[in-house]
């Protein structure tokens, strides 16, 4: 079984053994460090490769949105999950903006950051929180404007809002992936965004979904 590599960003030593005694219950991730503050998670990122990196997006020294941010400007090969306490819409868009794969409270059950961790490690986006997902509706929830889209791109925008993959996507809507990939390929540039997780985040934020 391959193994999915983690680092685990947190402050709290606490919550560090919680959320890593968690990960561990599962076979195929493989907790290879740990970080206690921003600051040292980029030198660990570079010398260990993991395939996921669990960020807390309050941490000292560095916050989650700055290590996220240098990650993305330096292009180091990391798929970030934001793991945090907090569900203020300031520190999900700015994360997700800086990349991140997706945005999770710590009180979500068990089994979503074990189904996160390995779908953000295959290349998936969009993993929110439901709480996450309140917070960003309700900024917007009178902005209902999204005349521009047909109607089945906006089922395939919902179904991504939602964290579905492609192939999901395909097979709820009776279609091929290739042309989920066409209407995927519509939405991002309509919405003028240049990723699946932006395009969510401003469908939430634009109270669509």
């Amino acid at each position: 079984m391959a193994k999915i590599d983690v680092i685990l960003a947190d402050d709290h030593p606490v919550v560090r053994a919680g959320i890593r005694a968690l990960l561990e219950r599962a076979p195929d991730i493989n907790i290879v460090a740990e970080a206690e503050d921003g600051a040292e998670v980029l030198s660990l990122v570079e010398k260990h490769k993991p395939h996921v990196l669990i960020l807390d997006v309050k941490m000292p020294k560095l916050s989650g949105v700055e290590v996220a941010q240098q990650i993305k400007n330096t292009q180091l090969p990391v798929r970030i999950l934001a793991l945090s306490a907090y569900s203020d819409d300031h520190y999900i868009n700015k994360i997700l903006l800086m990349g991140a794969s997706g945005y999770l409270t710590k009180e979500e059950a068990p089994h979503m950051i074990i189904d996160a961790v390995r779908g953000v490690a295959l290349g998936e986006e969009g993993w929110m929180s439901r709480r996450a997902v309140a917070t960003m509706s309700a900024m917007a929830r009178n902005n209902h404007d999204k005349s521009e889209l047909t109607p089945r791109e906006k089922q395939v925008l919902a179904l991504i809002s939602d964290g579905k993959t492609n192939q999901e996507i395909a097979l709820e809507l009776h279609i091929s992936e290739s042309t989920v990939e066409k209407h995927i390929g519509a939405l991002l540039s309509k919405l003028q965004v240049t990723s699946r997780v932006e395009a969510a985040v401003q469908a939430v934020r634009k109270g669509w979904v």
